[in-house]
């Protein structure tokens, strides 16, 4: 019979949080390379915390897939629940959403995780409903155009979240919300254009 994992102490657990939230943000800053010893110093732990935490980098890069996952899961559940317009909820979801850099994120967590993992599926199934919900409300109250699916709010996401290349961009961050609001402004009926192709799904964006 398996046994479960032993709990960890309110302590470790506060130490992995810290850890976890260290990695994401030094990987969108260096890439999947990004050092152990400045993601330590970032969390403030020494490298053997780190280290008895997480085995190796691939098992700390699932860590940050499924910790971004859920806020972003969070940010969607949160904004349909308290905001008591459907389009408004879908705008605040997507500048929230922003703020996790996904663009910067998916090539390196796309890489280096295992996809069919029982935990990244179960988050997957969490997010993509959370999202689904968001952009359903808004497309049931009238404000939402139709041809658009949760694949395109995704590309957009990852696209405006991107770093560019090179160093003439270093301040491209803070024009990420008001190219945001122009995306979101042609996302609301009436479509005043016929978009080519059709509505990109999340399966789409997953087919290699």
């Amino acid at each position: 019979m398996q046994t479960a994992p032993p709990r960890l102490r309110a302590d470790a657990v506060r130490n992995r949080e810290r850890i976890i939230a260290a990695a994401r943000e030094t990987m969108v800053e260096f890439g999947a390379e990004a050092p152990f010893d400045e993601i330590a110093r970032r969390a403030g732990v020494g490298n053997a915390t780190l280290y008895r935490h997480f085995m190796d980098r691939r098992d700390l890069i699932h860590h940050v897939t499924l910790s971004v996952m859920s806020r972003i899961a969070d940010r969607a559940e949160c904004a349909l629940v308290e905001e008591s317009d459907a389009f408004e909820a879908l705008r605040r979801f997507v500048h929230d959403a922003v703020e996790e850099r996904i663009g910067a994120l998916c090539p390196l967590l796309s890489d280096g995780v295992d996809p069919a993992h029982p935990d990244l599926l179960a988050a997957r199934e969490r997010l993509d409903a959370a999202v689904a919900a968001v952009m359903g409300a808004a497309r049931d109250s009238g404000q939402l155009r139709t041809d658009i699916a949760v694949g395109d709010l995704m590309v957009a996401l990852t696209q405006l979240t991107r770093p560019l290349p090179g160093s003439g961009c270093m301040d491209f961050d803070r024009f990420v919300h008001r190219h945001l609001q122009l995306f979101l402004d042609g996302l609301q009926t009436p479509a005043r254009s016929e978009l080519p192709g059709s509505a990109v799904t999340l399966e789409d964006l997953r087919r290699r």
